[in-house]
């Protein structure tokens, strides 16, 4: 290639790979340790990844596989991602499909239901699985349910449309990790952790749950703002979700480490030379 080339590092593309969740159990794809390598030859850069079984949803494969390019090719300097699929039933449909910019729908044209469809159902449930990890936070800090309703973005000092703080560039740095809340009139101040309300937040916004910093910022599974009366109702069910996605997690986790011979945690990922 003419010209000089930005410097585009593995650690840059695992960065961007980071960001991308397997819809089901909302964790990242790197920490899943479902990447298998990247290859970096500019302006291209190829990545593979592997799901714990054969079988799993080809639209959960669908939407990692197409996720990750997206994420991958906002890089400078990369003009072009390819996501390798391996050892799924459905490889061949989804790489073409995905590298070739096809729908779901053309890919699987005997699909019932739109992909879009379900990632949005899939990001409520992940949405009240954070709602739960927040609140439960919040909780523990040492408010009480009554001061929690009466909780906005703007009264927490946080963005509604800031960057989730698990997959945050390095200059999110200086972004503070807690705020004081102040109670019984003012006169006491609680100190309560702000990365889980941030986390939430990524996910309610785009969700359009809330969006705006004066926004009640937890609300009932059917978008109604949460109050003193339904929050124990909804804190349970918020519960139970995140007891399930987490009960997901580890059964995923077992059948990775039974197929891939690997034990959960993430582990670097392989580098692989430009062929």
């Amino acid at each position: 290639m003419d010209g000089p080339v930005t410097s585009v590092t593995q650690e840059a593309v695992q960065s961007r790979l980071d960001r991308v969740t397997d819809p089901e159990l909302d964790r990242s794809i790197v920490a899943l340790d479902y990447v298998e390598s990247i290859a970096i030859d500019l302006p291209a850069v190829h990545v593979t990844f592997s799901l714990p079984t054969a079988w799993c949803s080809p639209a959960f494969a669908w939407m990692m596989a197409t996720d990750a390019r997206r994420e991958v090719e906002t890089l400078a300097g990369v003009d072009r991602a390819v996501v390798e699929l391996r050892d799924h039933m459905h490889d061949a449909e989804i790489n073409r499909g995905v590298n070739e910019g096809l729908s779901f729908e053309a890919s699987f044209p005997d699909a019932d239901g739109e992909v879009d469809d379900v990632r949005r159902e899939l990001d409520e449930k992940a949405l009240l699985s954070r709602q739960y990890d927040a609140v439960s936070t919040l909780l523990d800090a040492g408010l009480s349910p009554e001061q929690v309703t009466r909780l906005t973005p703007a009264r927490l000092g946080v963005d509604p449309a800031a960057d989730d703080p698990r997959t945050a560039a390095d200059d999110a740095d200086d972004v503070p990790d807690t705020a004081t809340v102040f109670v019984r009139e003012g006169t006491v101040g609680v100190t309560v952790p702000l990365d889980p309300v941030r986390s939430y937040l990524a996910k309610a916004r785009p969700l359009g749950v809330v969006t705006d910093p004066e926004d009640p910022l937890f609300r009932t599974p059917d978008g109604d703002p949460l109050t003193t009366e339904n929050f124990e109702r909804v804190h349970h069910r918020t519960r139970l979700t995140a007891t399930n996605m987490d009960g997901q997690g580890g059964i995923c986790a077992y059948l990775h480490e039974a197929r891939h011979g690997r034990d959960g945690d993430a582990e670097p990922v392989e580098a692989e030379s430009p062929s």
